[in-house]
């Protein structure tokens, strides 16, 4: 069974508590997640494996630690994950970054798939699936499994908010996919937003309805 990570850094749950304040707008919402981005992919990566390589300083030669073999690939839900991008590039600018573009049918609740673009190397690399909430999981799952069609074995999933149920779902279908998330919520409403929740998250990053 997979690892559920749960950030209890309080900086991120300071700015996750401001994203949730239905005042809180586009813009505001768009930096907090960006940051909050930033700290979970530390987070995300502590990991990473490391290998020995020789550096001469101004003063001396020495051998020093660096990432060890291919690095990081990012990939986004669309269009809600664009906003977690940015977050971590500026973390790991070295990173590719594909795009997975899925919607939700708002009768079923189930993920439609329409895009899927990676790294010409990306089963290569660790790759970060990132959907700022995780409700039913039926997105995450189904990306995930775009990924591993293609080839990619080692995958995580970085998350803002999630429901029990969507949490549940994932470790069900990929068991062995770790999931990192800021913070987990009571349960899913009847149309399947997490409450207490911050509303679309998509809506809310590019100013829509």
């Amino acid at each position: 069974m997979s690892t559920v990570h749960v950030m209890d850094h309080p900086l991120i749950q300071h700015k996750i508590s401001l994203m949730r304040d239905k005042d809180t707008g586009s813009k505001d919402f768009r930096e907090l997640l960006r940051e909050i981005a930033m700290l979970m992919g530390y987070e995300v990566t502590r990991d990473l494996p490391l290998t020995d390589v020789e550096i001469e300083t101004p003063i001396c030669k020495g051998t020093f630690k660096v990432l060890a073999g291919r690095k990081l690939g990012i990939v986004p839900i669309l269009r809600a994950g664009l906003g977690m991008v940015d977050g971590f590039l500026s973390l790991v600018p070295a990173a590719k970054v594909g795009h997975i573009g899925l919607y939700r049918d708002p009768e079923t609740l189930k993920p439609v798939e329409y895009y899927c673009k990676l790294p010409a190397d990306a089963e290569e690399r660790m790759l970060i699936v990132v959907d700022p909430m995780l409700a039913t999981g039926g997105s995450a799952v189904a990306g995930i499994q775009f990924l591993k069609d293609r080839g990619c074995t080692n995958i995580r999933l970085m998350c803002l908010i999630g429901a029990p149920e969507g949490i549940a779902e994932v470790q069900k279908q990929h068991p062995d996919v770790d999931i990192y998330i800021g913070t987990v919520d009571e349960k899913l409403n009847d149309h399947g937003y997490i409450v207490p929740g911050l509303g679309d998250a998509g809506d809310r990053i590019f100013g829509t309805k």
